[in-house]
């Protein structure tokens, strides 16, 4: 590897969530990018924000947090996104506004560069709702070569199977939780008891990552099961679990783009899911305990 840090994209929808405690940066790639920075890594955001005060928020916070801006695409007419979070037995409920401007992403020269010269991507379903976002995506992730993580958000009806297989066969990681894992087998058509090896064979996956809340993190490859070490830690009052999974992605793309063995990766992805879902937001400050060595 040289001397600089791994390029590692959040490439997808950048946006406030409205929480019952007040605006937050968010939107998993965001997160996910953010976290990867406070790890060491060389962070960039790709998407599309409005030409709004809310957008400028999104500029002025994450230049704050020294993320790279330069792949944020401005929009004249759509809003910045937005999302209302609402907590309901101490789990997040979302209403993700339609057609703003992380919809309308569209492909360009800067992007096709950046995905040749990244590391590691990660996208989601959400991000790829509407068109044009879903065609950009889709030829940012088949032009790299990078480590390339499939995060499923299945967020109200914002999915379909034909989304779900599109991201798949241009991923090279996948990660769900438990739920998501359960809607996504019967809508690909994977009827049997083992969905995770029938993914893994069937998209040619590197990894794939379950997550299980508080039951800590596993990864499966073709022919091993690695289980996270659990972690805890004492919440903060206001606590949400908004983001923890996000902490997770950017832990197995660390790992990832490193060469770590899985468990060493899987660990980590345990220790930083657990310490934001301990902590109010999605991307708060990682502790330097947290923070491992190359």
């Amino acid at each position: 590897m040289s001397d600089s840090p791994p390029l590692i994209v959040g490439l997808g929808e950048a946006l406030y969530d409205l929480l019952p405690t007040g605006p937050a940066l968010g939107g998993a790639p965001l997160n996910a990018a953010v976290q990867a920075h406070q790890l060491g890594n060389h962070a960039v955001v790709a998407s599309r924000i409005g030409n709004d005060a809310l957008g400028q928020m999104v500029l002025d916070d994450l230049t704050t947090r020294g993320i790279d801006t330069a792949f944020i695409q401005r929009d004249p007419d759509a809003p910045t996104g937005t999302v209302e979070v609402t907590m309901r037995d101490g789990e997040p409920e979302y209403d993700i506004v339609r057609n703003v401007a992380w919809d309308r992403l569209s492909w360009d020269e800067s992007l096709a560069s950046l995905a040749k010269q990244c590391d590691a991507v990660c996208f989601g379903t959400l991000g790829q709702r509407l068109e044009p976002a879903h065609s950009t995506i889709q030829q940012f992730a088949t032009a790299s070569q990078a480590v390339r993580l499939f995060d499923l958000n299945l967020r109200q009806d914002y999915f379909s199977a034909e989304r779900l297989e599109a991201g798949y066969r241009t991923a090279s990681i996948v990660k769900m939780n438990e739920t998501e894992l359960a809607k996504a087998a019967p809508l690909l058509g994977l009827g049997q008891a083992e969905p995770i090896p029938a993914l893994i064979g069937r998209f040619n996956l590197d990894l794939f990552v379950l997550t299980r809340g508080r039951d800590g993190t596993v990864l499966h490859t073709a022919d091993s099961v690695v289980v996270g070490q659990p972690a805890h830690f004492a919440p903060e009052p206001d606590a949400d679990p908004v983001g923890a999974g996000d902490a997770c992605s950017a832990a197995i793309l660390h790992g990832a783009v490193r060469r770590w063995p899985l468990q060493k990766t899987v660990d980590l992805a345990n220790r930083l899911g657990a310490f934001v879902a301990s902590r109010k937001g999605a991307t708060p400050p990682l502790p330097a305990e947290l923070l491992p060595g190359s």
